[in-house]
């Protein structure tokens, strides 16, 4: 076994001597060591009930055979961080993550691993993490939030709350009618209802085979859900004696394939690029952009979850789940790689065989999508020659093509004003720069901005561009991860006021109605990046962060 660095052999009894201080005997020395590498804190409601989630399964590991050994990450609360310096640090926590997870199992020669995160970033950082270490891993969420609900019985959702600040500034509804959707919309503990960033990724774990079924969906106040931690953790021991399969068994690029497949099924978070394409790097695969619009093109939207719908996670759980959606859209020939390994020791068809979907109008049947094709598109076009991500399932057919004069912010706080001052009009395409991973750095998620757009009504009358990134509760005509970024000099530094963009989802294009004399001209005349003032993490990692084309890695 790996733990066998740190537990056998005469030259080994400080370190015994070291484990028998933390309860471990000499009979257990023969077991396999389980790290348990926990997200729980305080400051996320997706993660404030993780440290008794990590109780049961480090007692469920114990029963199963093994010794577990609980480590705890950092994680950051995007809603909190969200619309001030805090949400910089959100992206470059995912490194954080990923070097915190590899520098523990390394340290202490663990023979397996189970990751617990439930929000965001936390999720990729920890797959990253496991790629590098590549021993047994199993990913298991802490689950998703309840949907809030109205005194009137209406969903509600932390997206409900932002499109409420803008409503509220509008005068369409009072400050008291907000703070009662702010005490209704996140009811308890999980990650936030809808499919934003966090459940997209907890979703696609399934899809990537990182996860037991029910990992995305199953809501964190389930009685179920406790059967699924009981059940990673008896198959977390069985693959640590196994020493598989392991996490570069299973990231391949047909399991890639199939998680964007899924993703176009459901119309996931844009976020969702961005995280696979630095999972492919850390598998040590590439993963080509175009990759992500073939899918599309042949995997129909089934299924629209909030922002995009009404319906939340816990409608997608009582409709079949992840698996009732992915055995749907294994029915179209080549889509689906049904050969894929997963950690439960079956194939990842084997997985799904035997679900069905049990309400049609949560997720519909192939015949009758919301569209023929995925719910996420790559652009391209001069302004975004390396690639650019709309979430195609949440922008309404009348603005799926669309042409506007750009308003030009320089940053999202400057956005954010502007919007709420009135400065945006119909027709106009909002331009937000000097956001992406070296300009932010850290790329900020326009969540306030686009929700803003939408609590004025304006939400199929104006289109908004950015080099940073959106929330995966973002819904409208809002394209972000612009590559190059402004910061690398990037087209889209070259924009003034004015100038005529035109955004074609079906065609998969985004350009400047602008010759190429003078873009160049333009170009020419550009002084040169200033960085902002900058310390600490976020200095070096601006220093070393690659474009989002690539997945905002760190070189």
């Amino acid at each position: 076994m790996h733990s066998d660095q740190i537990k056998q052999g005469v030259e080994r009894a400080p370190h015994r001597s070291l484990l028998r201080a933390l309860g471990v005997r000499q009979e257990d020395l023969g077991k396999p060591f389980i790290g348990v590498c926990n997200s729980f804190n305080e400051i996320i409601p997706g993660h404030m009930h993780l440290n008794a989630v990590g109780r049961l399964v480090c007692r469920q590991i114990r029963k199963a055979g093994g010794i577990p050994f609980e480590f705890n990450t950092i994680g950051i609360c995007d809603g909190i961080a969200m619309g001030h310096m805090g949400m910089k640090y959100s992206l470059p926590s995912r490194d954080l993550i990923a070097d915190c997870v590899e520098s523990m199992v390394r340290a202490h020669c663990f023979d397996a691993l189970v990751c617990i995160p439930n929000c965001d970033k936390i999720v990729p950082g920890m797959i990253m993490g496991a790629l590098r270490v590549n021993v047994p891993t199993i990913m298991v969420s802490g689950g998703p939030m309840a949907a809030g609900r109205s005194p009137e019985g209406k969903a509600l959702d932390l997206i409900s709350v932002f499109e409420g600040v803008a409503s509220c500034r509008k005068g369409a509804i009072s400050a008291e009618q907000l703070e009662a959707i702010t005490a209704q919309a996140c009811p308890g503990c999980g990650s936030c209802s809808g499919l934003f960033t966090a459940n997209s990724m907890n979703c696609l774990c399934e899809a990537l085979g990182l996860a037991l079924p029910g990992n995305g969906t199953v809501l964190a106040t389930d009685p179920r859900r406790r059967a699924l931690y009981a059940k990673t953790a008896k198959r977390i021991v069985e693959m640590a004696v196994a020493e598989g399969p392991k996490p570069r068994d299973l990231i391949t690029l047909d399991a890639l394939d199939n998680a964007f497949a899924l993703d176009m099924a459901m119309g996931g978070s844009s976020n969702t690029v961005l995280h696979a394409l630095a999972i492919a790097h850390e598998a040590g695969l590439r993963y080509d952009l175009n990759r992500i619009n073939e899918i599309s093109k042949r995997c129909p939207n089934i299924c629209k979850v909030a922002p995009s719908s009404p319906y939340h996670m816990e409608d997608v759980d009582r409709a079949g789940g992840i698996s009732a959606i992915i055995n749907t859209i294994r029915a179209i020939p080549g889509l689906i790689h049904p050969d894929t390994p997963t950690v439960t020791g079956r194939t990842l068809a084997r997985n799904v065989s035997r679900a069905k979907v049990l309400d049609q109008a949560v997720i519909r049947p192939l015949d009758n999508p919301y569209s023929p094709e995925g719910g996420l598109t790559i652009l391209r076009g001069n302004l975004a020659p390396e690639g650019a991500v709309v979430k195609a399932a949440g922008v309404a057919p009348s603005m799926r093509t669309f042409e506007g004069r750009a308003v030009i912010f320089n940053s999202e706080e400057e956005a954010g004003a502007g919007i709420l001052a009135g400065k945006v009009k119909a027709g106009h395409v909002v331009v937000i720069r000097y956001e992406g991973p070296r300009g932010g750095p850290g790329m900020q998620e326009m969540l306030a901005p686009t929700s803003y757009i939408m609590g004025q009504g304006l939400g199929e009358q104006v289109a908004l561009i950015t080099d940073g990134r959106f929330s995966g509760g973002t819904r409208g005509a809002c394209i972000g991860h612009i590559s190059p970024e402004a910061a690398a000099g990037g087209p889209i530094a070259l924009l003034q006021d004015g100038d005529l963009i035109r955004i074609d989802i079906p065609g998969r294009c985004l350009e400047v109605k602008l010759a190429e004399d003078e873009l160049q001209r333009r170009r020419a005349a550009l002084p040169p990046y200033v960085p902002r003032p900058l310390t600490g993490y976020l200095k070096r990692y601006a220093e070393k962060v690659s474009s989002a084309g690539s997945g905002a890695v760190l070189n």
